[in-house]
C-alpha cells in the first residue's frame, strides 16, 4: 500500500486525506459486491420510510410499542445512509479519499446510532417483558410519556459515550499511514493510523462496548429468558385452575 509522499514526519489532524480501501484482496470483486449492498440499502430506506410514515400517520398505531418500533426505524434508517452511501462510491466510482473531518464525522455518527440502537433494543425487550409478564399494568407503566423518556436517555447516553471518540482521535499525532483498510471510518481504524500511544484510545472503546453495548445484550436475553420462563408456566397454571 502506498502513503501519501507529501505527508510530513507529523501531521495536524486537520491536513490528512485518509483512503478507505473497500475489502481488501477483493478488489476485483468490488463493482459486484455494490449491487447486493445497494438493493439492501434501497430496501432499507423505503421500508423504515415506509414503517416510520405510517406510525406518524396512523392514530391507532401511537402506542408505546409503535414509539419504539419507530425509534428503531428510524436509528437503522440513519445507521444505513451513515455508511452505505460511502461504500457504494468506493466500489463503484473509486471514491476512496476522504477528508480527516469528514472521517471522524462518519466514525461519530456509526458508533452514536449503534449505541442508540442497542438501547432502543433492549427498550424493546423490556416492553415485551411488561407486556407478557405484566399484562394488567403494562398501559400505567409504559405510557408514552416514558418511552419518550427513554427514547431521550438513549440519545444522551450515546452522545456521552461516543463523544469523547472525537477527542481521543483529535488528541493524536500522525506522520504518513491514511489508508484505512475499511470501507468507511470507525474509532480504532482511524486509531492505529497515529504515531502516538494509543491505549487510552483502546481502553476506552472497549470500556465503553462493554458497558453499553455488552450490558445491553446481557440484559435483553435476561429479559427474554424471564419472557420466556413466564410463557412455560402459563399450561400448569391452566391446569392448576381446572383442577
Amino acid at each position: 500500500m502506498k502513503v501519501d509522499s507529501s505527508f510530513h514526519n507529523h501531521t495536524g489532524p486537520q491536513d490528512v486525506w485518509y483512503v478507505l480501501f473497500g475489502i481488501p484482496g477483493l478488489e476485483h470483486l468490488h463493482a459486484w459486491i455494490a449491487i447486493p449492498i445497494c438493493s439492501m440499502y434501497i430496501m432499507a430506506v423505503i421500508g423504515n420510510v415506509l414503517l416510520i410514515f405510517l406510525i406518524v400517520t396512523e392514530r391507532s398505531l401511537h402506542e408505546p410499542m409503535y414509539f419504539s418500533l419507530f425509534m428503531l426505524a428510524l436509528a437503522d434508517l440513519l445507521l444505513s445512509t451513515a455508511t452505505a452511501p460511502k461504500m457504494l462510491a468506493i466500489f463503484w466510482f473509486h471514491s476512496k479519499s476522504i477528508s480527516f473531518g469528514s472521517c471522524v464525522s462518519q466514525m461519530f455518527f456509526i458508533h452514536f446510532i449503534f449505541v442508540a440502537e442497542s438501547a432502543i433494543l433492549l427498550a424493546m425487550a423490556f416492553d415485551r417483558y411488561v407486556a407478557i409478564c405484566y399484562p394488567l399494568r403494562y398501559s400505567s407503566i409504559l405510557t408514552s410519556s416514558v418511552i419518550g423518556k427513554i427514547g431521550t436517555a438513549a440519545v444522551l447516553r450515546s452522545f456521552f459515550i461516543c463523544g469523547p471518540f472525537i477527542f481521543l482521535v483529535h488528541r493524536l499525532l500522525y506522520c504518513g499511514r491514511n489508508v484505512i483498510p475499511h470501507s468507511y471510518c470507525e474509532h480504532m481504524g482511524i486509531a492505529r493510523l497515529a504515531c502516538d500511544s494509543i491505549t487510552v484510545n483502546i481502553i476506552y472503546g472497549l470500556t465503553m462496548a462493554l458497558l453499553s453495548t455488552g450490558l445491553d445484550i446481557m440484559l435483553i436475553i435476561i429479559s427474554y429468558t424471564m419472557i420466556l420462563h413466564t410463557v412455560f408456566q402459563i399450561p400448569s397454571r391452566c391446569k392448576e385452575k381446572r383442577d
